[in-house]
């Protein structure tokens, strides 16, 4: 069983500072509203209900940490995923667009915790200018991004070839980038994703 099933819910919070201290690997999710965020997590920790998606898009606000149980000691965490609010909503106000804007990029960029990213980004729509500002984010971190290119099943296999070498050429600057085609429905890329993810919080050791 993979670790990342064992995943609880843990704490939410509105800011940075109402986060817990970092004292273990996370491992966050990030894409625009109506990217398939909420289905992946729920996919790779094997549960209908963990994440969930507001039947709003752009409503869900608040940063939502899962923590993954140490086995050893089950007042401990192995590591949290982290599901960060969606982005790219027109009809969410300007003001709250920035605010949440600098929510996601103050994570980025100083939680010391963070291992990796999953960049979560509908593979019919490719690379867009909101995801592009995105990575402005999260190329200067060096932490590894893993894209899930999600919905995939809508392509046929050689189309999702051409949209991963799409998104690596468009992505290039970030440096340490993977990525898969995603499927949440027919379970595309559920055994990468979940090898990088649990390699993230859990590294193999390698002799």
């Amino acid at each position: 069983m993979s670790i990342l099933h064992r995943a609880r819910f843990t704490v939410s919070a509105a800011r940075l500072d109402q986060l817990p201290a970092p004292t273990t690997a996370e491992v966050c999710f990030v894409g625009r509203s109506n990217s398939g965020k909420s289905s992946a997590i729920n996919v790779l920790t094997n549960q209908r209900r963990l994440a969930f998606s507001s039947k709003t898009p752009g409503r869900t606000r608040l940063i939502n940490l899962f923590g993954i149980p140490d086995p050893i000691d089950p007042d401990a965490s192995l590591g949290f995923l982290v599901d960060l609010p969606g982005y790219g909503y027109a009809s969410v106000a300007r003001n709250a667009r920035e605010d949440w804007a600098d929510v996601l990029g103050g994570y980025l960029r100083e939680r010391e915790s963070l291992a990796g990213i999953v960049l979560l980004i509908d593979i019919r729509r490719g690379v867009t200018d909101l995801d592009r500002r995105l990575t402005h984010w999260i190329a200067p971190t060096g932490r590894p991004v893993l894209a899930l290119l999600t919905k995939a099943d809508k392509f046929p296999y050689g189309q999702r070839i051409k949209a991963v070498f799409a998104v690596r050429k468009e992505l290039a600057d970030i440096g340490a980038l993977n990525a898969v085609p995603f499927s949440a429905t027919h379970r595309i890329g559920l055994e990468e994703a979940t090898a990088h993810i649990e390699n993230w919080i859990s590294p193999k050791i390698v002799p």
